[in-house]
């Protein structure tokens, strides 16, 4: 949800910094373009262009139908701005929009798999702006409208849409109303309060505002229950000032002049203007049980602690993701163009918009699944004040809303390509819940609900220190950083940090610490029969900082140990193992790593630790798997990878597969597991519907164990690189408390990816793991490469 404040004065010279960091490395800005078919030989090169290209052409002059068969014009959206009302930055221009519209585009892509081009258009006037959007209509199969002024946009979307044969949606409008829609039938239900009845209040009169109170009478609210003020005040019958025609649809006949005239017995304040505007005494003289959408940005028209302090009946909704009942128009603008591009759609109409604000609605009132419920830390909210809409992370938004928004087109007769089972069609979309590119966003809202002591063995790195400044602002953990005190501080500086020591983070100096004598002597009561002698056990705890944060762990001074961006992966491991140990009934480690790909996120394992394992080794560390891949909210599907298929060759590394799958189904005859298998057989059904049809694993593996060190390193890395994947861990399985090893090519953010997965390892080892919030799409982290 977009407010109207200025944003720019509200971000820190740190975060400025990151972000002009984060879009111009490793490369400029936020997309690319990438071939869907091959082009390896010269037959691939006939078919993509002349001559066989010709073939394509003419079949879409003869039937214009068949673009959508052989072009991606059919899932191809247009963002288009002109620049005049950014994010709250206002009328930048069309050039300084480009960051923003990308990032629009970069959502489409991850929560629905729409492929866009943004589209900067430098033009003011209406009828030329109109003029450029239509003569685009061959090229895409919708047009996202995004922060063009109102009241123009208005006037745009209207001409657009009257134009041109192919959705037209101007999100800023009517992504919020349709978002706002939904709480307020959810607010209206648990209030006991009909629509046609209530009396609304809104505070701005801007695109979204209007656009909000169009779709609620829409749905059934009444115009004489509708009093709007804007930054004149009331608007009343007569008013000349700022007036539109279509502000003047809900001007009033009445003496009122401001809002705290209009404010008493009102049961819905819907504020899309200014922080602060909604006085904390008005609340005293709205109706009972009353709903305040509080949705300018950064700061609320009245912050949510204070008016459920004045008024703890109310329900509050805002546009910021640190408190609950976030608008946010990633809840619902991907899967609107998903259906309606999926169908064909010429136009998304109310009903669409209706189907679209009844399915967000229902999903809140759904007990959430088992998965769900995992992905959001164990514990989800149910439906009622807090939760009045779903989370943007809701894994199920695309499965209701975009077969109800086809179903709809379909109904109304708009869809030029009907589909003939709504239900299969909602079962095919079961392909992009969990590839989002946002996997991590439950982990990291799990631990920002119980942060935890982090040390941070090589403290002076400048990619820990950056990692730090993220931690610190997203409340991540608690850092301990490892390092002297001078070139820690020398560096912050450097780097234009603003984190500081005592404040933000502790720092051990490995040269001057008081508690020497005792690190010592618990690293030789640990490690004194494993040939570490007195004198070695003073230079270690001096000079080895891997050594001294695996005994602050150990001591029980930290929760978790971050290492390995120097030195060797395998002394690394020893000295976890010397000073740490092993969990109860773990025989050794074994490393997990995550790699997310356009198809998905897949774990790899064991990719860092164990050479050759053993039948034993394989079925511990599958059921291990298991175990962590279930705390980033996925049920795991786990493949024995081999290069046999089900018996296809009686080889030593095959055999071994095979028989860690009967002891793994001893063991644990839940889990969801075949083999031994091929990779193409792992990860396809179809492949393994024609070798095995009764395989007890459904769909796509998400966890390959490999049958050695050689191939799970090979096929990590080769992902890595070949896929364009990002990478997240190793992940160190076995460790009595929670520490991970990283490698010397990590970065900043991949250090802020494991960090978050530490934290919630050590909440889970502690047995207090918390319930998690709902989380914004646009101000959370992402997923970011490790």
């Amino acid at each position: 949800m977009r407010g109207e404040n200025a944003v720019s004065e509200t971000i820190s010279d740190d975060l400025k910094s990151g972000a002009l960091f984060y879009h111009r490395n490793p490369r400029p800005g936020k997309l690319e373009i990438q071939p869907t078919k091959p082009l390896g030989n010269q037959r691939d090169l006939a078919l993509a262009y002349s001559p066989g290209v010709a073939a394509a052409c003419e079949a879409i002059a003869a039937d214009p139908e068949e673009a959508a068969t052989l072009t991606s014009r059919q899932n191809l959206v247009a963002v288009v701005s002109n620049g005049t009302a950014v994010l709250g930055l206002g009328a930048i221009g069309p050039l300084a929009s480009k960051p923003v519209m990308e990032g629009k585009a970069v959502l489409f892509k991850k929560f629905a798999g729409i492929d866009v081009f943004d589209i900067e258009v430098a033009e003011k006037e209406v009828s030329r702006l109109v003029d450029v959007v239509a003569a685009l209509e061959p090229t895409f199969g919708g047009i996202n409208l995004e922060d063009i002024k109102a009241p123009e946009c208005f006037e745009v979307e209207e001409q657009c849409r009257a134009r041109m044969n192919i959705p037209v949606f101007h999100d800023d409008q009517h992504g919020t109303a349709i978002i706002v829609a939904a709480a307020v039938l959810n607010a209206l239900e648990l209030a006991g309060k009909q629509l046609s009845d209530v009396r609304i209040v809104t505070s701005g009169a801007g695109a979204a505002a209007l656009a909000c109170l169009n779709l609620l009478v829409s749905l059934g609210a009444r115009r004489q229950n509708i009093t709007v003020t804007d930054i004149e005040g009331v608007v009343y019958e007569g008013r000349e000032a700022l007036m539109d025609r279509w502000k003047a649809v809900y001007a009033q006949k009445t003496d009122a002049r401001t809002l705290a005239e209009v404010i008493p017995g009102a049961d819905i304040f819907l504020g899309l203007s200014a922080g602060g505007v909604l006085k904390p005494e008005y609340l005293d003289r709205m109706a009972e049980k009353p709903l305040i959408l509080a949705l300018a940005n950064p700061y609320p028209e009245i912050m949510p602690n204070l008016a459920e302090e004045r008024r703890p009946d109310a329900m509050i909704c805002t546009g910021r993701s640190d408190f609950p009942n976030q608008v946010n128009n990633v809840l619902c603008f991907p899967y609107i163009f998903r259906g309606a591009l999926d169908v064909g759609a010429t136009t998304i109409n109310e009903e669409m918009k209706a189907a679209a604000v009844k399915a967000i609605a229902g999903l809140a009132r759904e007990t959430p699944s088992d998965v769900v419920a995992r992905a959001y830390g164990g514990e989800a909210r149910p439906f009622g004040p807090h939760s009045l809409i779903p989370s943007p992370f809701d894994p199920r938004l695309i499965l209701r809303i975009a077969p109800a928004v086809a179903k709809a087109a379909m109904e109304t007769g708009v869809a030029k390509r009907p589909l003939p089972d709504i239900q299969a069609y909602a079962e095919s979309l079961d392909r992009f819940v969990h590839r989002s590119g946002f996997i991590m966003k439950p982990v990291f809202t799990q631990a920002k609900q119980d942060p935890r002591r982090v040390v941070y063995a090589e403290g002076e790195d400048e990619r820990v220190l950056r990692a730090v400044q993220a931690i610190v602002e997203e409340g991540l953990a608690k850092p301990i950083l490892v390092g002297r005190p001078n070139v820690v501080e020398t560096r912050l500086k450097r780097f234009g940090l603003s984190i500081r020591r005592g404040e933000d983070f502790e720092l051990i100096n490995p040269e001057d610490d008081p508690r020497y004598r005792h690190y010592v002597q618990t690293y030789m009561d640990l490690a004194g029969r494993r040939g570490i002698t007195p004198d070695a056990a003073r230079t270690l705890v001096r000079t080895n900082t891997t050594v001294i944060g695996a005994l602050m762990v150990q001591r029980g001074e930290a929760d978790a140990l971050i290492c390995g961006l120097e030195g060797r992966f395998e002394s690394k491991l020893r000295t976890i193992h010397d000073i740490i140990g092993l969990a109860p009934g773990s025989k050794d480690f074994a490393a997990l790593s995550l790699i997310v790909t356009a198809q998905g996120a897949y774990f790899l394992a064991d990719t860092h630790v164990r050479p050759d394992p053993s039948v034993e080794e394989i079925a511990d560390v599958a059921i291990a798997c298991g175990d962590t891949v279930r705390r980033f909210g996925l049920t795991p599907k786990i493949a024995l990878v081999s290069h046999a298929d089900f018996g296809s060759f009686d080889t030593p590394s095959a055999r071994k597969m095979r028989n860690a799958l009967t002891l793994i189904r001893e063991r644990a005859p839940d889990l969801e597991i075949d083999g031994e298998m091929g990779a193409d057989t792992a990860l396809s059904q179809v492949v393994r519907d024609r070798v095995l049809p009764n395989s007890r694993l459904k769909g796509e593996a998400n966890v390959l164990i490999m049958p050695n060190l050689d191939a799970a390193n090979i096929a990590f890395q080769m992902a890595k690189m070949l896929a364009n994947a990002l990478p997240v861990g190793p992940l160190l399985i076995g460790p009595a408390k929670p520490a991970h090893i990283l490698t010397p090519s990590v970065t900043a953010r991949g250090i802020v990816n494991i960090t978050a997965a530490a934290v919630v390892e050590a909440q889970a080892s502690s047995g207090t793991a918390p319930p998690v919030p709902e989380t914004s799409a646009e101000t959370g982290t992402p997923l970011i490469s490790g």
